[in-house]
């Protein structure tokens, strides 16, 4: 059975783990428009997904 050598301390624990911490949404533009989307959606502006007009948006 495997034993641990010595105690890592929460602060060592801590700062080893900081470097995956959530970084919040992480948009992409629209090839399209230009208008910032979240991967692997339909853009809200102009409704283009994979290059192809999905949803046809009505102008404000």
């Amino acid at each position: 059975m495997a034993l641990q050598q010595s105690k890592v301390s929460k602060q060592k624990k801590r700062q080893r783990k900081a470097a995956n911490r959530y970084k919040g949404i992480q948009t992409s533009k629209c090839p399209a428009c230009g208008a910032a989307k979240m991967p692997h959606r339909i853009c809200a502006k102009c409704g283009v997904y994979a290059g192809r007009q999905v949803v046809t948006v009505a102008a404000e």
